[in-house]
């Protein structure tokens, strides 16, 4: 067996239709496209959210909701992550950069601690923003809460 011996499956390869070449082909004249439209026409392609001339449903219905441009968006870590972070490393101290090591935040992220879940260890905690509840227990504990 050698590369020009190999063949496709039988039944796999099928030639196309050669339409628009002339009337003795039998798929001449409007070559399948039938009679005016824009679909017969050369160049046509239908756009998206078309709905063949009536209003289309995007147009239709009104616009809605507010963009803030403003909004700042934190990425959320709670007191129980910070406590099995803490046990796991030894820390007591937890900056912004062990949390990305971790991977529980993203190097471009603004950090929030939340308060949910237990704090048993005095930390020191580093991040950008604080939820009141998080900073009493960090607090409670004998920690701070240092926001940068």
């Amino acid at each position: 067996m050698d590369l020009s011996s190999l063949k496709p499956a039988a039944g796999s390869v099928k030639t196309h239709k050669r339409i628009g070449r002339g009337p003795g082909s039998g798929l001449g004249g409007t070559s399948t496209r039938g009679h005016k439209g824009a679909k017969s026409r050369s160049g046509y392609s239908k756009k998206i959210g078309f709905e063949g001339g009536q209003m289309p449903i995007q147009r239709r219905l009104p616009k809605f909701g507010f963009k803030n441009i403003n909004r700042v968006e934190y990425a959320p870590v709670n007191l129980s992550t910070l406590q099995s972070l803490a046990e796991a490393k030894s820390l007591t101290r937890i900056a912004k950069a062990d949390l990305i090591e971790a991977g529980l935040v993203g190097k471009n992220d603004l950090v929030k601690i939340l308060g949910n879940g237990t704090l048993s260890l005095k930390l020191e905690v580093e991040a950008n923003a604080f939820s009141k509840s998080a900073e009493a227990a960090i607090i409670a504990q004998g920690g701070s809460a240092v926001k940068l």
